[in-house]
């Protein structure tokens, strides 16, 4: 046989071996690979479909979060599942409005295409080539976009005709407007130690021990974890870090706007239609007949409509110098301005900035100082690694590097500077002693190692670590039983109506107020309690060291004739009749997803996720 025969054979071998393996991926024929990922009743989901819909959701999510995602924490987040689920709910919809025969028609079609900006020319008319471009950029045939419009605009012809029309009755509303916007009048008083008679004696040692024993769920000890840590933030080797000057200067004129800002002015603007009459508006403003307000007003606008910020002189182009040549307060012009002729009202004047070089220096270099010593962390988390992975332990890395050693009792509570970051409160609570200490980041780019040493758990701490605050909660509780007895006996001429001030106490009015108020002085659930009372209730509120005595005056229905009652129950009715809809709508959907057969490849979606990562 010769060689070159035993080649083509060798080459065939190989071309089948290939063909077995891309069979394995989704391969139909050497000439093209499946373009689906399944199908909902006959609707293909094609493979594009889904993955531009991922990368549409992974840049919001990024957007969202101001950091860039990465699919397998996307994954986590169960965002793949999320995008499957309405592209399947999308199809769903598309198969029922094949089978309703629900469609725009070509006509239709033909309108909404010619209408589509992007495919216009600069005449405004539609470009045949400007089409096709467009299709092309977008990896589309032009009969597969004008499909997805004819499934898009069915596809809403059909959820339209699902959630409108919902309304909810007008007693809703009512209902919870009644309830957010009801008013109350009430008088109240906060009594403490200095309203009785007698003063409270101080506790001997067995009343001490007694309110200690009763009360030891008051005095307890948190449960606690005895951690080991190694720690190395940028503060720590910030003193290490050299920055020169050449970086300091560079720093200092990326920085320039904010270290050098010019002259400003907060001013507000009124384009008039002419010259002459932005003369005779000023004119009538100088002689008081009227004001820059009522002048606003007159053209149908408000102050927030002509209030330009804080500009500089170069912002208002041609109207700067006049601008900036009035004093605050002064109305300048009339003026050309790039929206015609104007006045302009100086609010404020804000004066230049100007920071040298010598006095930014500091700010700059704890700025590069804090910078260098993030990268030079950086470039140690291997070798940290590496020595872990080789068995040293955590006070072996405070030898051989920069970290630094330290034990903490950690709980929820402490207040340690370490515990004060979220990576750490995390993996403190969830170590085991069965775990490794292995390298975590910080969110300031420091780095930390933890190894649980032991668990203790919750326990009444010693009455004699304990005893000063015994004594002030056993002078707290006695105080307020007293104040209750002074109210209980002092309750039946109250409740004749006797004023609060007829007994020496301060009475303060409070007239209008609703749930969310906030009344300074009263205990925490001071306003859910006076919500509950009945017009001329007295209750008393004991708290700490103390007694609030409240009585009801009055309760306040909603004024419904108001504008922004009106407004609230338009946007409260509108919202629950959305939220109806909504609901509606997802259990149709449920419905056709199960009306309708449902095909996915699993391995067509991982071939895709294989893409995207």
């Amino acid at each position: 046989m010769s060689k070159g025969k035993t080649s083509n054979i060798f080459v065939w071998i190989l071309m089948g071996l290939l063909m077995l393996g891309l069979a394995g991926f989704g391969a139909t024929s050497l000439s093209g690979v499946n373009r689906t990922i399944g199908d909902v009743g006959g609707k293909e989901i094609t493979i594009n479909q889904y993955f531009r819909a991922l990368q549409d959701e992974l840049r919001a999510l990024g957007a969202q979060t101001g950091q860039n995602v990465s699919f397998a924490q996307a994954q986590q987040f169960g965002l793949d599942r999320a995008v499957l689920g309405q592209l399947v709910v999308r199809r769903a919809l598309d198969a029922e409005t094949d089978r309703l025969g629900i469609s725009i028609g070509d006509e239709n079609l033909r309108r909404e295409l010619l209408a589509i900006p992007a495919f216009q020319g600069l005449d405004g008319e539609f470009d045949r080539d400007a089409y096709g471009f467009a299709m092309e950029q977008a990896g589309m045939s032009e009969s597969e976009f004008e499909d997805s419009m004819r499934e898009d605009t069915a596809r809403s012809i059909l959820q339209g005709a699902i959630i409108s029309g919902v309304t909810m009755p007008t007693s809703y509303a009512d209902t919870l407007i009644a309830y957010v916007a009801e008013q109350r009048d009430f008088t109240w008083t906060r009594l403490s130690a200095d309203n009785l008679t007698r003063p409270i004696p101080a506790p001997d040692d067995a009343q001490v021990q007694a309110y200690y024993d009763a009360n030891t769920d008051q005095f307890m000890v948190p449960a606690t974890r005895q951690i080991t840590f190694a720690w190395l933030s940028p503060d720590m080797i910030i003193d290490q870090v050299e920055v020169d000057e050449t970086a300091l200067r560079e720093r200092y004129e990326e920085r320039d706007s904010e270290f050098n800002r010019p002259e400003r002015r907060l001013v507000e603007r009124v384009v008039l239609g002419d010259m002459a009459a932005a003369q005779a508006a000023k004119d009538q403003i100088d002689a008081g007949e009227t004001t820059f307000e009522a002048l606003v007003e007159s053209r149908g606008l408000t102050l927030s409509d002509v209030d330009m910020g804080d500009v500089t002189q170069a912002d208002l182009g041609q109207s700067g110098e006049v601008v900036f040549a009035a004093a605050s307060g002064e109305i300048a012009g009339p003026v050309a301005s790039d929206l015609g002729p104007a006045l302009f009202r100086v609010n404020a004047i804000l004066p230049a900035q100007s920071t040298s070089f010598e006095d930014a220096l500091p700010v700059l270099r704890d700025e590069l100082a804090a910078d260098r010593a993030r990268r030079v962390i950086e470039t140690q988390i291997s070798d940290i690694d590496d020595l872990l992975a080789a068995g040293a332990t955590l006070e072996e890395l405070a030898d051989e590097t920069d970290m630094q050693i330290g034990t903490l009792d950690w709980h929820p509570g402490a207040t340690d500077p370490i515990a004060g970051y979220e990576a750490f409160r995390a993996l403190a609570a969830s170590v085991t002693d069965s775990d490794f200490p292995q390298i975590e980041t910080l969110r300031d780019g420091g780095i930390f190692a933890v190894r649980l040493e032991g668990d203790t758990e919750a326990h009444p701490a010693p009455l004699e670590d304990v005893r000063a605050d015994v004594v002030a909660a056993w002078t707290n509780a006695e105080t307020s039983a007293a104040l209750d007895a002074l109210v209980a006996r002092l309750m039946p001429r109250l409740q004749e109506g006797t004023d609060f001030t007829s007994f020496g106490f301060n009475a303060i009015e409070e007239t209008g107020q609703d749930r969310s108020a906030f009344v300074p002085g009263t205990p925490a659930n001071f306003m859910v309690q006076v919500f509950e009372m009945q017009p001329g209730e007295i209750r008393t509120i004991s708290d700490a060291g103390g007694l609030t005595l409240v009585r009801l005056n009055a309760i306040n229905a909603p004024q419904n004739d108001s504008p922004q009652i009106a407004a609230l129950v338009t946007g409260v009715t509108q919202q629950a009749g959305q939220s109806i809809s909504q609901d509606i709508f997802d259990a149709y959907a449920q419905a056709l997803q199960q009306s309708f057969d449902i095909n996915i490849s699993q391995q067509a979606l991982d071939a895709v996720h294989v893409q995207i990562q």
